[in-house]
């Protein structure tokens, strides 16, 4: 459905979304899986970058991210890997089609602390939403589970920082992460 999307607004409170991930950081979550071998990450590596040209081709999708500032904090990979992670982020919420904002752990409880979603608009389609979980994700078309989603999304938006405050945070613990 990514593909297919003009739109896609994702919420993630663990990880940075797939989309926006680089090589080196979905390579430490992939090996992270119990019983997995080289070739699988390899593979799963290829097919999370290949997924992100979509980002790359002359008319992306409109990306809107939040992101609970936890996902900042989570040293996936160590310093280094984060540090280039994070000036990574920096460098895709500069395109004009991807906005990135952080949902601030000062917020307490939030409409997204029950898990990560994805919603997508697709023209000529039933709006879907992706919901993540342990071991699959679900992806659902039913219009009241969309809805449900989409006011979760409405409500994290509203707790949200501004762009250019986000920005800054995601400045502020990636030189953390240069200085260790």
């Amino acid at each position: 459905m990514e593909a297919a999307a003009h739109t896609i607004r994702a919420y993630q409170l663990a990880l940075i979304p797939g989309l926006l991930q680089t090589e080196r950081y979905a390579a430490t979550l992939f090996k992270g899986e119990p019983g997995v071998i080289p070739e699988q990450v390899d593979m799963a590596v290829r097919a999370r970058l290949k997924r992100q040209e979509i980002l790359t081709r002359p008319t992306p999708p409109m990306h809107s991210v939040l992101l609970d500032e936890t996902v900042l904090l989570r040293p996936i990979g160590g310093a280094e890997v984060m540090s280039e992670q994070l000036a990574h982020l920096l460098s895709m919420a500069a395109h004009p089609r991807i906005t990135v904002r952080i949902v601030p752990l000062a917020a307490g409880v939030t409409a997204g602390l029950l898990g990560s979603f994805v919603l997508a608009q697709v023209e000529r389609s039933a709006d879907a939403a992706y919901l993540e979980a342990a071991e699959t994700g679900e992806v659902t078309r039913q219009e009241e589970r969309v809805r449900a989603i989409s006011e979760r999304w409405d409500a994290l938006s509203h707790v949200a920082q501004p762009t250019f405050v986000s920005e800054q945070i995601i400045r502020e613990v990636m030189e953390r992460y240069a200085e260790q």
